[in-house]
């Protein structure tokens, strides 16, 4: 396919609004790589329309997290930052109490866990199986 230069106009399907007018932003050879969609600035590798041949080599995606993986924003831990004093009782998790280093606790969601760090007078961070969180505590 024999494209005009950098600037051109050109035919390619917009994944953002789905337009198909673009202009040629950039070239490897005489591929077109880039391309910029004139309804709505988006700016994607080329994608012919009609599933004509594709004149940019294509990209395979990184393979997504696994269920259960790490999401964005949690931390995975080892383990926790202080010891498990497991003599101490498992307490379940109630934002209304407070919390010492070291406790033990059974939150709903989370499961068990060892609280690592007062951050404040009203937040803990504590050590679950696979992540870190910051819990409120002593809230009315």
């Amino acid at each position: 396919m024999n494209v005009g230069n950098v600037g051109a106009d050109i035919e390619s399907i917009c994944g953002k609004c789905g337009d198909v007018w673009h202009v040629v932003v950039a070239k490897v050879g005489q591929r077109v790589a880039k391309v910029q969609c004139k309804q709505c600035g988006g700016l994607h590798g080329y994608r012919p329309p009609g599933g004509l041949a594709k004149s940019a080599p294509s990209r395979t995606r990184r393979s997504s997290p696994a269920a259960g993986a790490r999401a964005p924003g949690r931390s995975v831990t080892a383990g926790p930052l202080v010891a498990v004093d497991l003599s101490k009782p498992l307490r379940s998790y109630r934002i209304q109490e407070s919390f010492a280093v070291g406790d033990r606790l059974l939150h709903p969601t989370f499961g068990e866990g060892v609280v690592e760090l007062i951050i404040g007078p009203q937040k803990v961070q504590v050590a679950f199986v696979g992540a870190r969180r910051v819990l409120a505590q002593n809230y009315a």
